[in-house]
């Protein structure tokens, strides 16, 4: 009792700090709009595109291999960036005093048959590893088998008590092979937020549920609208070595795979279903498991290693007597895919991630230099977290997570950043999980000492607040500012802009065509860089941490930590 009390003082007290922190805002808008000091200002304009360009080139040169995790390359990068970090006097953050939190993996390589059966009877349709489908084993094993394994479609696949959506019912999955639909109900407005993607869109929430109903296997139906990219991104992210952590427990599959929506069309009609059909019936709450009677036995062979990558922590002291124990962390992922199995028509084998995400570790490491420059340090500390493995699920920020070098009560917040803007500057920015945190009214503020406009996430559909590291700190309660860069492109004629980065996902995204081109036009990725160093600073400098908005997904998970941070 005493403990939820204290839980329901610290609510009390987060929204009435979020009131003041609002009306503080509203106050200096009032009064001519916010302006960063002199001091801040000029720490801002250390941060230039010759800057990010020189550390972007270096992270992304094919003999840093793609950056895999456990590489020499992945190996190289960290090195790099903890020699960048120490030329500029940011001392070591890990808790062991040095620079690299150690993060320990499992690396799995999936070996499937080129060619895999489902029958119904005496009937059957083949489909073509890879071209059809991705299978990749959902365990730590050499071999792993499936007999005879029912089909089941589930909808989308969502337990979810608070919308009174259970796609499973009273239907015992355990064994089976479980066939769902990607994203989550989008028609109603008022129902999962409507076209807004939350967790329960995300694959990853899929296998998790797949595995806690005891299912012998998940199979995704990808289409692009309902993934945010095309296929060719899950041939390579599914592809080659994949990575867990070491620590990872909890329930396990079998099999993790995705099927074409050609693919699903004809194991539909095996069963004698429609495809459009099952999916329109998914999107109602009296939904229920359909049986397909058709079978897959598999046997996916595996090779099995330790592996290892590392967490990159540096720290600046803050100066305030009570406000330095918290820290303001600014992060970026320093990994990418590694290297392909086979090189492309290109002759080309090495993910590059140039734009993914050599660009964000640069552009922190630009950053890093510039708040390193002031003549004194803010109130509170920053730390710099250049984190290993996201490409694998977000691994090193989960660790991170789990092991804080402090702890997360005392994280103010965390500004993460994850590709940068190389078309140009833009007249607006788009800021990810808007709406979420009182952080929201800080970045409108300085985006409009720019002149710029803050949209809100143009690509709701796509889930991309839990697509990248500031989720893993959201989960212990860090409220995060991530942002994509703007589309309105100064210069450029109307649409120009979403033009290009549609274009970038459809040819480049988790491609090795993703390489430094000598043609960006980096001070679009200046200004979104200034201003995310502004917003960190001013958290550093105020009295109260940002909070989430009263009933948001993450709030209780602040006040937990808040509450447990000195025990």
């Amino acid at each position: 009792m005493k403990h939820l009390t204290h839980i329901f003082w610290l609510s009390i007290a987060g929204s009435l700090l979020f009131c003041f922190s609002a009306l503080r805002m509203a106050q200096a808008q009032d009064g001519g709009g916010w302006a960063p000091t002199a001091a801040a200002k000029k720490t801002g304009e250390l941060v230039t595109a010759d800057a990010i360009k020189s550390h972007i080139k270096f992270l992304s040169h094919d003999l840093l291999e793609g950056r895999g995790p456990g590489s020499r390359g992945d190996a190289l990068a960290q090195l790099y960036i903890a020699t960048q970090l120490e030329s500029l006097g940011i001392k070591p953050a890990a808790a062991d005093g040095g620079w690299y939190q150690s993060v320990p993996l499992l690396g799995v390589t999936t070996t499937a048959p080129s060619t895999i059966n489902f029958r119904r009877g005496d009937s059957k349709v083949q489909l073509q590893h890879y071209d059809d489908m991705m299978a990749v084993s959902g365990k730590t094993e050499e071999k792993v088998s499936i007999k005879d394994a029912e089909l089941v479609f589930v909808g989308y696949g969502i337990q979810a008590p608070e919308y009174q959506w259970n796609d499973f019912k009273d239907v015992d999955v355990a064994g089976k092979i479980l066939v769902v639909m990607n994203n989550d109900p989008e028609s109603d407005p008022d129902l999962f937020a409507g076209r807004k993607r939350l967790y329960y869109g995300r694959w990853d929430y899929k296998y998790q549920m797949a595995a806690k109903m005891g299912a012998a296997g998940a199979l995704i139906i990808h289409t692009t609208p309902s993934a945010g990219y095309p296929y060719q991104v899950v041939q390579t992210s599914w592809s080659g070595e994949a990575f867990e952590l070491a620590s990872t427990s909890g329930p396990r599959m079998d099999l993790k795979g995705w099927l074409t929506e050609e693919a699903t069309i004809k194991l539909m009609e095996l069963a004698g279903q429609d495809l459009n059909a099952l999916r329109e019936s998914a999107q109602s709450r009296e939904f229920r498991p359909v049986p397909l009677g058709i079978d897959l036995s598999l046997d996916l062979h595996c090779s099995v290693r330790e592996q290892e990558t590392g967490n990159v922590l540096g720290v600046i002291p803050g100066t305030d007597p009570s406000l330095a124990k918290e820290h303001v962390v600014f992060m970026a992922h320093h990994d990418h895919l590694g290297l392909a199995a086979e090189r492309n028509e290109a002759g080309d084998n090495i993910y590059n991630g140039a734009v993914d995400n050599a660009s964000g570790t640069a552009t922190l490491l630009a950053m890093a230099r510039a708040i390193a420059s002031m003549p004194e340090p803010s109130k509170r500390s920053i730390m710099f977290a250049f984190v290993g493995a996201e490409e694998q699920g977000l691994l090193g920020s989960e660790h991170l997570a789990a092991n804080p070098p402090i702890p997360a009560g005392y994280m103010a917040s965390v500004i993460n950043i994850d590709g940068m803007n190389f078309l140009g500057r833009t007249h607006d920015l788009n800021l990810i999980g808007n709406g979420k945190s009182n952080l929201d009214s800080t970045v409108e503020a300085v985006a409009k000492w720019q002149g710029r406009v803050v949209v809100p996430d143009n690509k709701p559909d796509a889930g991309y607040y839990y697509r990248s590291d500031q989720f893993s700190l959201a989960q212990v309660g860090v409220p995060g500012v991530y942002l994509h860069s703007g589309v309105n492109v100064v210069g450029k004629p109307d649409g120009w802009g979403k033009t290009q980065l549609d274009d970038w996902i459809d040819e480049k995204y988790h491609q090795p065509s993703d390489e430094y081109d000598p043609t960006w036009d980096l001070t679009g990725a200046v200004d979104d860089a200034q201003l995310l160093l502004q917003v960190g600073l001013v958290v550093a400098e105020q009295e109260e941490m940002p909070a989430w908005v009263a009933g948001d997904e993450f709030e209780l998970a602040r006040q937990a930590a808040i509450a447990n941070r000195d025990k």
